[in-house]
């Protein structure tokens, strides 16, 4: 790639939604780089302003398109490009935006640096056809990076736009995961989180398997800690769960969706266990990885309030659940009615008013949940990950089990992996 024109085109980047949104934007920021543009700040006034936009409620659709209104008036003369699950499911709304030069669906990701390059009269040279699925990783950071290795998703649950804003799953291929892999530690990174829309679906469009790449990826050297961001329960297989606790670099810490603690709703939203499965799995990593002495396992779990028809009682069901299965943290959501979906047209809906007393009643049971986590975890000796942010003499980094720890500022432990006794 080349600039042409003789011009030094600026570029600043926005991004609203999940840690897979931030790694695509950092990929394209990359290929921006790499075709000569000048990343700038993103509140400040550049030529071509990148907004890669969330659609996962209602709210996030309505933030995308302030922000693309925003940065207009920062620059009207500027380009602004749109990406995203929004610029997917909202096209023709965010065309009508003054100041947008083009928008890019959920499936268009690889023209993104190529044709906003073609369309600004910069030169761009594309050597190689476009992936099937655009693979991506993020960087900046100097311990941390995100790992696309998967894309789209065919579960169709009653609440969800993704798989119409994201397509079908489908798997970045193996050699290219492991190709992002060494890339990155060639930057110094110690930890690497694989993300992806349905992470544990790894490998079914392909014919590849999810732990094979686990253990492809484990032997990757300059990288010392892996964490999988999120995993559906049923794609969490005892056979993964045993390989991770038979000392891997992969930590003791798990993200999965339960999105509601009743048995009625799971099956009503089209979810593919119920909370008897769910229970049994956790026990089951909790068996097979703690020990005494040893790092308890951080479970960080979605749950969904305000599902249609959830009554008072199934509410109090939800609650009783996670009180029982104890998760770390308890990642709470307010339904958000989204058209198109299933979820939209069933009766029962509840009030926003309802949704946010069941919001804060989940967010107090997390604090005690989360603190009695920690307290259970003091005086066991772990591994910690210090990040380079000075916070006013401190630094803070995280445990394999994603205990947040906090020690006065040292410069030569930052990107470093410390052992402390919590």
């Amino acid at each position: 790639m080349r600039m042409g024109e003789g011009k030094n085109h600026t570029i600043a980047f926005l991004t609203l939604g999940c840690k897979l949104n931030y790694a695509e934007t950092s990929t394209y920021e990359r290929g921006f780089r790499e075709a000569g543009l000048e990343v700038v700040p993103h509140d400040a006034r550049a030529d071509i302003y990148l907004v890669n936009t969330c659609s996962v409620t209602a709210t996030s659709d309505a933030k995308s398109r302030n922000l693309i209104r925003k940065v207009h008036r920062l620059n009207p003369e500027a380009a602004v490009i749109v990406t995203g699950c929004s610029a997917q499911l909202r096209r023709s709304e965010i065309e009508a935006i003054p100041g947008v030069l083009k928008v890019f669906g959920c499936n268009e990701k690889s023209s993104v640096v190529p044709d906003t390059l073609a369309s600004m009269g910069i030169t761009c040279a594309v050597s190689t056809p476009p992936p099937a699925v655009f693979d991506a990783w993020s960087s900046g950071e100097r311990t941390r990076s995100f790992l696309k290795i998967q894309d789209g998703c065919d579960n169709l649950c009653a609440y969800c736009t993704v798989p119409y804003a994201r397509g079908a799953s489908r798997s970045v291929p193996m050699e290219k995961c492991l190709a992002n892999a060494r890339e990155i530690a060639t930057l110094g990174v110690k930890e690497v989180v694989l993300t992806g829309v349905n992470t544990g679906d790894y490998g079914r469009s392909n014919g590849e398997s999810f732990l094979d790449l686990l253990k492809g990826l484990n032997a990757v050297d300059g990288i010392e800690r892996y964490r999988i961001s999120s995993i559906e329960p049923n794609l969490l297989s005892d056979e993964i769960i045993d390989w991770i606790a038979s000392g891997t670099k992969f930590q003791p810490h798990f993200h999965i969706p339960l999105q509601t603690g009743s048995d009625e709703l799971l099956a009503k939203m089209g979810r593919h266990y119920d909370t008897a499965f769910f229970a049994a799995k956790l026990d089951y990593v909790r068996r097979a990885m703690e020990a005494p002495g040893k790092p308890k396992v951080f479970f960080g779990i979605d749950v969904m309030v305000g599902l249609p028809g959830e009554s008072d009682s199934l509410f109090e069901q939800t609650f009783s659940f996670l009180e029982a299965v104890r998760p770390a943290f308890i990642h709470v959501f307010p339904y958000s009615r989204r058209p198109g979906t299933p979820a939209a047209s069933m009766p029962g809906q509840v009030s926003e008013a309802v949704k946010k007393q069941r919001v804060d009643a989940l967010e107090q049971l997390c604090a005690g949940l989360h603190a009695g986590f920690v307290e259970s975890n003091r005086g066991i000796r772990e591994k910690v990950l210090f990040e380079s942010s000075n916070r006013q003499g401190f630094m803070e980094g995280y445990t394999g089990n994603y205990i947040r720890i906090r020690r006065p500022w040292e410069a030569s432990l930052c990107g470093k992996i410390v052992d402390v006794t919590i």
